[in-house]
């Protein structure tokens, strides 16, 4: 099983080539007296499996174009020369940058596509991704009995990206890499960890050394090999999948991935109402039957704010205010006048980013009917369904922004959130959304609406207006301690027999709890890290949707600032400074959205064509579409005279939304030379 030193040979001179081929300047082969074109799109070759169906995903998350190849479909293309290229004005043309495998030789070794494949990628200096394979002298490894190799389960195994990954693809990183363990009854990950041989480069190791993740240069050719299972909902494969995408489009791609991390908080300036742990309602609420008289309500107080803009310095992130001046106004009246948290709020002001939530927090949908539980919506006398007005609701905006503006609050017009999303459809109540929001929000100047992801995570419009899909936090809107957070966590998600509601029993989405959460330490050692991870995971995802809590959760307990100190502290632990945690602001994040939109359907559409040849790459794309383009530093900008520099770094790559410059028909870059 040994490489033969024809093959060894072969490695060296893939290896010598390698800055040629990363930038399509020469190949050996055919090809190498014309330089090729290059087309900026990538094979996925798919047998079904959750690995290739997770770089899939990245892919298109990223917004990089690719071809699907379906192994199961009987009436799939064959893989041959003239599917994988062909000529193009005279100029040689690769249709693919890249090629993703469910392992080294799908085909079968030396059958007529493999051995197509394998020519294209020598004449054109293609890259591909093994995306699950075993470690084996084919893939440039030991067997795992030799040499220290090991195979088994990975849950909760600490692996260190290398001092080779760290250099090359994955240089966003910054320490050591755990494995998910969330279950210990529930095998996560499997995974083999072998010793490399000629012409391998690991880029990342098990503890114990060996590699589950690296280079493979032979017979003229480049893999990535990884030897571990992964989905693409793993926290592990989230962290690597930049790298993964850099290695396999060599820095040069159509496409941005940034992380991202913004947290409104809804409610500023009014009280929210208190979980009742006695009768496991929230008095006020028109479901919460019994009697007894309203708990105290949960409002911060002027330490709490003093502490909020302590916290955001100490922390160099920033929350988003969403208030509800009304609500702030009517409680200051009710209790004698002053406010010392709208004064320390006010004084603090520039801190923050603000964010319209409607005057006093009014329902801007159907008018309830709350003498039924659920609360029905109204009807008129003809049996229509009786709507908040236009005027109504565009005052509920207008006051408030108006106050906002008399306070000096930084706040954006064309941003807002209405008090629980209302206006928009709320099912199964009001089915559509009020047909008189639309004219509110043009009255208003409004752009960005937002919504509740979990119940509407697309992105889409309303009149002229388009919404802002928000994450809700598990860190509810009427508790204020820790033991009330808990105590709220087990109702929900214990059983009947374990004393809880048994909402978890019969629905699809959730499951019970093994046993009620202690009140005392349940919320820090079970629900802090359980919000952390899942937050953390958005964040990583090139998702750029907010999280939403409530001001109660910044009152009394402030419980909500465990969770965001963990996300945080994950975050810098696994990152290099070059890859900072964005935190955009609510116009920033549905802009990015709509871009994205926008360019997926161009791609699907197939109104996108982009290429290198050498050092130059061409994108051409609707007009007036925002590009994406991920480049390596020194990337230029071609000018009609001259050029400039190209997008922002990040992660050890420059990136951008871009449009071709004026008079030009196409967005043009030079590449830095090998």
């Amino acid at each position: 099983m040994a490489q033969s030193a024809h093959r060894r040979r072969n490695a060296a001179a893939v290896v010598a080539a390698t800055g040629l081929l990363a930038l399509g300047l020469g190949a050996p082969g055919a090809a190498a007296a014309t330089t090729p074109r290059i087309d900026l799109k990538v094979l996925v070759v798919d047998n079904g499996g959750g690995q290739v169906g997770a770089i899939a995903a990245e892919l298109k998350n990223t917004g990089i174009p690719y071809t699907t190849v379906d192994l199961a479909d009987t009436g799939r293309p064959t893989i041959d020369a003239a599917f994988l290229s062909d000529t193009v004005n005279g100029t040689p043309r690769a249709k693919y940058q890249a090629v993703v495998l469910p392992n080294e030789a799908p085909f079968g070794p030396g059958s007529a596509e493999q051995t197509a494949l394998e020519a294209y990628e020598k004449t054109y200096g293609i890259p591909q991704v093994d995306a699950y394979t075993w470690a084996h002298p084919e893939v440039g490894l030991d067997y795992t009995d030799q040499n220290g190799g090991w195979s088994g389960v990975l849950d909760g195994v600490r692996t260190q990206v290398t001092t080779a990954g760290r250099s090359g693809p994955f240089g966003y990183l910054d320490g050591p890499l755990t494995f998910e363990d969330n279950d210990p009854a529930v095998q996560e990950s499997y995974g083999y960890a072998a010793h490399p041989r000629e012409g391998f480069t690991s880029y990342l190791d098990a503890p114990g050394g060996g590699s589950m993740l690296g280079e493979y240069a032979h017979d003229g050719r480049r893999e990535l090999v990884v030897t571990f299972a992964y989905n693409q909902y793993q926290q592990q494969f989230k962290v690597l999948a930049r790298g993964i995408v850099e290695w396999l489009t060599q820095g040069v791609h159509l496409g941005q991935s940034r992380n991202y991390f913004s947290v409104h908080v809804d409610d500023v300036f009014a009280p929210d109402a208190r979980w009742d742990t006695g009768r496991n309602c929230t008095p006020g609420d028109i479901d919460c039957v019994g009697g007894g008289e309203e708990t105290a309500p949960i409002r911060m107080t002027a330490d709490d704010a003093a502490y909020a803009a302590q916290w955001q310095q100490s922390s160099g992130f920033t929350l988003d205010m969403v208030f509800n001046a009304g609500s702030g106004e009517e409680w200051k009246t009710e209790n004698g006048g002053t406010d010392p948290l709208a004064a320390k709020l006010l004084a603090d002001k520039a801190k923050y980013r603000w964010v319209n939530h409607t005057y006093t927090h009014k329902f801007l949908g159907c008018v309830q009917d709350t003498t039924t539980v659920p609360w029905t919506c109204a009807k008129n006398a003809n049996g229509s369904i009786q709507y908040m007005s236009r005027s109504d609701i565009s005052a509920e905006i207008r006051n408030n922004y108006n106050w906002a503006v008399g306070k000096g609050l930084p706040v954006d017009r064309t941003e807002l959130v209405t008090g629980e999303h209302s206006g928009l459809k709320t099912l199964p109540q009001q089915p559509a959304d009020n047909p008189n929001l639309a004219g509110a929000l043009a009255d208003n100047g409004i752009k960005w609406t937002g919504s509740d992801n979990s119940r509407e995570p697309a992105q889409r419009a309303v009149g002229s207006a388009l919404t802002v899909p928000r994450y809700p936090m598990n860190v509810y809107y009427n508790v204020g301690t820790a033991a009330e957070m808990a105590d709220e966590y087990n109702w929900i998600y214990t059983s009947k027999a374990d004393g809880g509601s048994g909402i978890c029993e019969n629905n699809a989405t959730s499951t019970c709890l093994p046993a009620p959460l202690d009140t005392a330490t349940g919320y820090a050692s079970y629900i802090v890290p359980q919000e952390a991870r899942i937050a953390l995971g958005h964040a990583i995802g090139n998702d750029p949707r907010p999280h939403y809590v409530h001001q109660s959760n910044l009152a009394e307990g402030r419980i909500l600032y465990p969770v965001l100190d963990k996300v945080l502290d994950g975050y810098k632990a696994i990152y290099a400074d070059n890859s900072p945690l964005e935190n955009p602001r609510q116009s920033a994040v549905g802009t990015e959205l709509q871009r994205r939109a926008a360019w997926q359907t161009a791609v699907a559409n197939g109104r996108v064509t982009a290429y290198r040849i050498g050092t130059t790459v061409t994108v051409t794309a609707p007009s007036g579409t925002q590009i994406p383009v991920t480049a390596p530093e020194g990337t230029k900008k071609q000018l009609l005279i001259g050029t400039t520099a190209f997008g922002t770094s990040y992660g050890g790559k420059r990136s951008a939304w871009t449009t071709p410059e004026l008079l030009q028909s196409a967005l043009k870059l030079t590449l830095p030379s090998a």
